[in-house]
């Protein structure tokens, strides 16, 4: 059986990833979350890490921000590699 995370733990590399692309396209949580077709509510339990968005939802949130799903995963594995490797401190 293939190890991976279970459907219930958040991704927090995907989280920064989202919040990252929103930032840079200045949108607001509430104006991604109607571009995506997703209540704001949703949006901001995606942006905390707090919630394991479906492959729907997050097709949603990629299309959106105006980005394909394949870079919207490679910045969140980018996100995650940071987070489990983070630079040492000066």
């Amino acid at each position: 059986m293939p190890s991976g995370p279970r459907r219930y733990e958040p991704q927090t590399g995907l989280a920064e990833a989202v919040r990252k692309l929103r930032e840079k396209a200045k949108l607001s949580q509430a104006e991604l979350a109607e571009r995506a077709g997703i209540s704001a509510s949703w949006m901001s339990r995606i942006e905390s890490g707090d919630y394991d968005p479906s492959w729907g939802n997050m097709r949603q949130v990629a299309q959106g921000l105006g980005v394909s799903m394949e870079t919207l995963a490679e910045i969140a594995e980018e996100c995650a590699r940071r987070e489990s490797n983070p630079r040492p401190s000066a």
